[in-house]
């Protein structure tokens, strides 16, 4: 099934010409360069494997300041906010909802944005899809990069439709087990660290008007976000299990079985844990590839290149810089050779890695039973430093 914009068989940069890209993957790291790459003039073409453009995959998601000044960046600021849920403050409870400590969340996209906004993830996914095709981006769906052959000038690639084009750059956004990754030598792949999440979108309880997380009791994690006026989404986290083992027929019973064991609002919510449909259940994976981020003219872009735990909420964040920060270079007027690159990724690393490390570290205290660990410390370094611009 391919979409209505479709690429051209064979697509060549004449001398001196615009340059042409190929964004592999329409989450929001690719969605998120190609529209910064468009309104710099640049032809861009979109591929991605789901037919569906991921439009309506996904409960919630919660998105930090130093998101939404991207997001505000890509022009959708105004309907992110619209249709989301801002707050600014973080809530720690007991297992039985008894509220210990709130603490007030950092502005890390600075003072004139929330410090935090929930919402339904498909609803994310569609504002950038509107602003993709508001781009005039060739975009086909229903279609992966099955080949690409480089040399000095340029990327050849063949579709898994059987035609082909012909580009200056490759972006692989394809995500956390990105077969472009694999296919132009890169090993790594991402690891499991121990832990999974279950999570489902529920109506949103008049109480809840914040993030709060209750650590411990029947699960290592137990939290919801509000996601707009009449929705939040809420998610348990425990010990991976096998998910082979697994019915899917039963998550909802699995999920409401752990949820029970916790107070406050989790009595209300657990009342909508019912059908297992609406209930996703995922491991908690960790990636960062090491060394460039590239290989030739084709680069590797958010989950593609880095992934972590949601345990500070900030995966769509790290990808959403990616792309702003390539984008930036890529429209600098410099030459897109292996030194600015090469200068993206050293741009990204150190920040990436940081975020990675410790949103592993705060969850893998859980698994071990520290129970002195300094998680407030560990994130407020961490969201201090992401104040600054990456």
């Amino acid at each position: 099934m391919a979409d209505s914009l479709t690429l051209p068989h064979s697509r060549l940069r004449s001398s001196g010409g615009t340059p042409i890209v190929l964004v592999i993957g329409g989450g929001a790291s690719g969605n998120a360069i190609t529209i910064l790459l468009r309104r710099a003039g640049i032809a861009v073409d979109l591929v991605e494997a789901r037919p569906d453009w991921n439009a309506t995959t996904g409960s919630g998601i919660t998105l930090q300041g130093n998101a939404l000044r991207v997001l505000r960046e890509l022009g959708v600021w105004e309907q992110v906010e619209a249709s989301g849920y801002a707050f600014g403050s973080l809530g720690v409870t007991a297992p039985d909802g008894t509220v210990l400590f709130v603490a007030e969340d950092i502005q890390t996209g600075g003072e004139d944005l929330p410090a935090t906004l929930g919402m339904q993830r498909p609803r994310l996914q569609q504002l950038l899809i509107n602003a993709v095709r508001a781009s005039g981006a060739g975009v086909r769906l229903g279609t992966t990069a099955e080949a690409l052959e480089q040399d000095a000038d340029g990327v050849s690639v063949r579709f898994s439709d059987g035609t082909s084009g012909r580009y200056d750059l490759v972006v692989a956004a394809d995500g956390l087990n990105s077969a472009t990754r694999a296919a132009i030598g890169i090993a790594e792949k991402a690891e499991p660290t121990g832990m999974a999440i279950w999570r489902i979108a529920a109506p949103r309880p008049e109480s809840v008007t914040r993030t709060d997380l209750a650590y411990g009791g029947p699960a290592y994690i137990a939290g919801y976000c509000p996601t707009s006026e009449n929705t939040i989404y809420a998610y348990v986290v425990e010990a991976c299990r096998d998910r082979a083992a697994i019915d899917p027929a039963t998550y909802a019973d699995e999920m409401r079985r752990l949820a029970q064991g916790y107070g406050g609002a989790w009595p209300e919510i657990t009342e909508h844990i019912t059908d297992p449909k609406k209930v996703n259940y995922t491991w908690f994976d960790r990636l960062l590839v090491e060394g460039s981020w590239h290989r030739g003219r084709v680069v590797l872009i958010g989950d593609a290149a880095h992934c972590c735990p949601p345990t500070m909420a900030q995966g769509a964040a790290m990808s959403l810089e990616d792309a702003s920060v390539l984008a930036e270079l890529l429209t600098s007027g410099r030459d897109w050779d292996d030194e600015l690159l090469q200068g993206y990724h050293d741009r990204r690393i150190s920040r990436v890695r940081t975020v990675v490390e410790a949103s592993v570290q705060i969850g893998q205290w859980q698994l071990d039973g520290v129970r002195d660990a300094d998680i407030a410390g560990l994130v407020g370094s961490t969201m201090n430093l992401l104040k600054e611009r990456p």
